[in-house]
């Protein structure tokens, strides 16, 4: 059993007596009940860093070509995914809001129009994906090495689009009553099956037909139905008062609206950004198959040590978003200053041992020399402004809990296509430098964008982006 009984459930954190104003609210109390939120959650990020990892090993072992192939399709997914996490991200705002103003009739009204909206969207995305997906990786310059096997992996990616979202809609309204757990259970599920999979549908052990890089992509949508249905099963149970309906999923215009005028901010800003990685893939793929390998096994190894952040800005989304919904800004200040420490202190460990042992992490996923002298060069440049973006990253979540999804929009864009994007094309074409051009660009680009997000947090706007009894 993946899903928990919503009569009794016992990893549910609400806001208890003791949390309920800033003034009763003890330093430790709030992280002992943020680090409760938090820590399922990385779990998750951990979980997601696995799926994304599992291709890259298993096609690791045919060839760097074939390694390549979800090294440039997993940009290209990431832009179009966005759009789903972003509206998923403000159905967790208005549940979370609406749970500090204790209105379940609310919170199960944002929880099924939540859902439709992402059905709808899903669909689209997935059609679009299928048929654009040769021209983008023409546009970026793909090796010929490379194309088809990108090709034939990402037409069949795009075809679990909506199973994802599916699992958006779960993650994004049990996180914002503060139950992280039953999403990561059921998130689990689909990973174990699909790290299962992938060596049976690549080397075609036993019965299995050795399919190679589609078969990556097939084991990969498989296991992501398999999370779709549970997390369909669990939302029709219910929890808290929120439970999918049929009836209760025909569109609202009105909750359509302003879901979308929260969530495509924040979808927009990731998803212009998503497309600058995408663009910026362009840059790498000009310095050959060893530099593609090095960013590929680099970018998702560096995901999986912003895992603990993932699950700070989850939490501290949902608890923003409930003191704000009861109206007390002391508590979502505390709440974030709380997040702020809890970066330092579990970031900084992965960090330091990240610059040391960088090339020999890459190693683990490919036996190119160049690739591994280059991965250990990005991660002695590019880890220590991971620290600065990561303490960026609760900011992130209170603005995203208060319903301040502009400047989430803008940082992104920011980030990407007024200093990354630009510095690497500079440095790529202006001197001699090679693939540290590219790595040079990424800390420029996370150390700015953490300095404005903090300017714009103490500045205090951010608190009043919803008027939380208008939602």
């Amino acid at each position: 059993m993946y899903y928990a009984n919503p009569m009794r459930d016992e990893t549910n954190i609400s806001l208890p007596s003791n949390l309920d104003t800033a003034e009763t609210a003890s330093p430790r109390v709030v992280f002992s009940i943020l680090l409760k939120i938090a820590l399922p959650m990385m779990l998750g990020s951990a979980i997601e860093s696995l799926y994304n990892l599992t291709d890259a090993f298993f096609l690791g072992r045919l060839g760097l070509a074939e390694v390549g192939a979800p090294s440039i399709g997993f940009t290209i997914v990431f832009f179009l995914t966005v759009f789903g996490t972003g509206l998923a991200g403000a159905g967790t705002t208005l549940i979370a809001q609406s749970r500090g103003r204790r209105d379940t009739v609310k919170m199960n009204h944002y929880l099924n129009q939540m859902t439709s909206l992402l059905f709808a969207v899903s669909f689209v995305l997935a059609g679009f994906g299928v048929i654009v997906v040769g021209p983008i990786l023409r546009l970026l310059a793909t090796p010929a090495a490379v194309y088809g096997f990108a090709l034939s992996y990402m037409r069949i990616i795009f075809l679990g689009i909506p199973f994802t979202f599916v699992y958006f809609a779960l993650q994004a309204s049990f996180t914002a009553v503060g139950d992280s757990a039953t999403p990561i259970r059921v998130h689990l599920v689909a990973v174990g099956l699909n790290v299962a999979l992938d060596p049976l549908l690549i080397f075609g052990l036993g019965p299995f037909p050795a399919l190679g890089v589609p078969g990556a992509a097939i084991a990969t949508i498989m296991s992501q139905g398999v999370g779709a249905l549970l997390s369909l099963l669990v939302l029709m149970r219910g929890k808290e008062g929120m439970r999918l309906n049929r009836l209760a999923m025909r569109p609202d215009p009105k909750a359509w609206r302003l879901l979308a005028s929260i969530g495509l901010p924040a979808s927009v800003g990731q998803g212009l950004s998503a497309f600058g990685f995408t663009v910026l893939q362009g840059v790498v793929n000009m310095f050959g198959l060893s530099a593609i390998a090095a960013f590929g096994v680099g970018n998702r190894l560096m995901n999986m040590f912003d895992i603990p952040i993932y699950g700070i800005a989850g939490g501290t989304t949902s608890l923003v978003g409930r003191a704000i919904g009861a109206k007390d800004e002391r508590l979502a200040d505390r709440v974030v200053h709380m997040a702020l420490l809890m970066v330092v202190i579990f970031e900084v460990p992965l960090l330091a041992l990240s610059m040391v042992y960088g090339g020999e992490l890459v190693r683990l996923f490919v036996s190119d020399p160049e690739a591994v002298r280059l991965g250990d060069l990005m991660f002695k440049v590019v880890s220590p402004s991971l620290l600065m973006f990561g303490l960026y990253f609760p900011l992130n979540g209170a603005f995203q809990g208060a319903g301040d999804t502009k400047v989430i929009m803008v940082l992104s864009i920011f980030r990407l296509w007024i200093i990354r994007v630009p510095l690497a094309y500079a440095l790529a074409y202006l001197t001699s430098i090679g693939p540290l051009s590219i790595w040079i660009a990424m800390f420029a680009s996370n150390a700015l964008t953490a300095a404005i997000g903090g300017i714009w947090f103490r500045m205090g706007h951010w608190r009043h982006a919803l008027d939380p009894d208008r939602i």
